[in-house]
């Protein structure tokens, strides 16, 4: 089981970026995928989830303005779209998956990918 994120960079502050995240090695039908980060000195912290059939989806509150997730199941992807990034969305963003409810994914996933690193400047 693979889950690939990429698409982090440096971008300055009010910019956007979108994260993607690919999973390969299984079939992750009925699965839910998610987001989350970890900003150096700081536990990782729940951003967002997706149903595997892209209907639901679950934010942490203070992002849910910002960001927004979806899939594109074709591709066996899921993305983050990031927007008005500020200073303090710096953090390593993780994707992950977890079966069952959704709004369970923020308190972790059983599959995790490597990071992708988004800084922003100010």
């Amino acid at each position: 089981v693979q889950l690939q994120a990429c698409g982090g960079g440096l971008v300055q502050t009010g910019g956007s970026l979108r994260l993607s995240c690919a999973a390969s090695g299984r079939t992750f039908s009925n699965w839910n995928m998610g987001w989350f980060r970890q900003a150096p000195g700081k536990q990782r912290e729940f951003v967002a989830a997706i149903s595997w059939s892209g209907a639901s989806t679950y934010y942490a509150d203070s992002l849910k303005d910002r960001f927004t997730i979806s899939k594109d199941n074709a591709k066996n992807t899921v993305y983050l779209q990031m927007n008005s990034l500020k200073p303090e969305d710096t953090a390593n963003y993780y994707c992950g998956a977890r079966p069952g409810r959704l709004d369970y994914v923020q308190y972790g996933m059983n599959y995790w990918g490597k990071g992708t690193q988004v800084t922003v400047s100010s």
